[in-house]
């Protein structure tokens, strides 16, 4: 009898955590701010009373904090500590190598991720494909942001005043024949690229290269990085919207392995 007691205690104990649980990830993917004891509770399908329970427990340990005029709940100050923990041990060459891979394997083609740095972006990684003609870039070196698939992928998600600044901070140099340089048309090319989700260069970078790039996103909703595939025009302009579909695929999956809901 006794250790049935215990059996069911311990398992009172563990449903316990458990909805305390459901309730600190309920903050956790909300789009909204903060949240009420009736919102939680018709949620999650608890009592109110349950509700209240949890929340003081959850406040106790700073995982959640209250609005002492609104009587609102949002995250607390511990609970924002173990986000910035598990973001801080976030190696996004490590996370992206995977996907390089794959997304090298399906187009057939080199697969690259960019950072941003400032006004510029460099390749940090790449998946170069078994080719006797292929396309290899080099690693650490900065481009500037309005040239080539990977850069403008970046810039055209940046916020409108972060653009502004670029376009006042630097004249628009021509890498090639075919790099954009003229503000107006480039601005119109970042909407465009806007509205598609991805963008692609046709030598504006390096001559008789071809690149489709996308965005990735970190938990913030900013544009932290781009993937992209590129690879000899002459091979790759007649693949461009199988490679698009690939390329926008492989930023998604990433973005959200950072945290990023779309």
């Amino acid at each position: 009898m006794h250790v049935q007691a215990e059996s069911e205690n311990q398992s009172r104990s563990i449903a316990a955590v458990e909805r305390a649980m459901d309730v600190l990830l309920l903050f956790g993917r909300s789009t909204r701010p903060d949240l009420g004891v009736t919102e939680i509770a018709t949620e999650l399908d608890l009592t109110k009373a349950a509700v209240h329970r949890i929340l003081t427990a959850l406040r106790n340990r700073d995982l959640i904090a209250v609005d002492p005029v609104t009587r609102r709940y949002s995250l607390g100050h511990a609970a924002i500590a173990l986000g910035r923990a598990y973001l801080a041990r976030t190696d996004l060459r490590a996370m992206a190598g995977p996907e390089l891979r794959r997304l090298s394997g399906q187009s057939g083609e080199t697969a690259t991720l960019s950072v941003r740095r400032g006004d510029t972006r460099l390749y940090v990684e790449q998946v170069v494909p078994d080719h006797d003609l292929r396309m290899e870039v080099s690693l650490g070196i900065p481009y500037p942001l309005h040239a080539g698939g990977s850069s403008k992928a970046i810039l055209a998600f940046l916020r409108e005043e972060e653009i502004d600044g670029y376009l006042s901070r630097h004249r628009l140099a021509a890498l090639t024949d075919r790099t954009i340089i003229d503000p107006g048309a480039l601005r119109a090319e970042l909407a465009a690229i806007r509205r598609r989700g991805y963008a692609s260069s046709l030598g504006e970078r390096l001559d008789g290269a071809a690149s489709i790039a996308a965005p990735v996103f970190d938990h913030d909703g900013l544009v932290i990085a781009a993937v992209s595939v590129s690879g000899p025009s002459s091979r790759f302009e007649p693949r461009l919207p199988e490679q698009a579909r690939f390329v926008v695929e492989s930023a998604a999956r990433l973005s959200a392995q950072l945290g990023h809901s779309s």
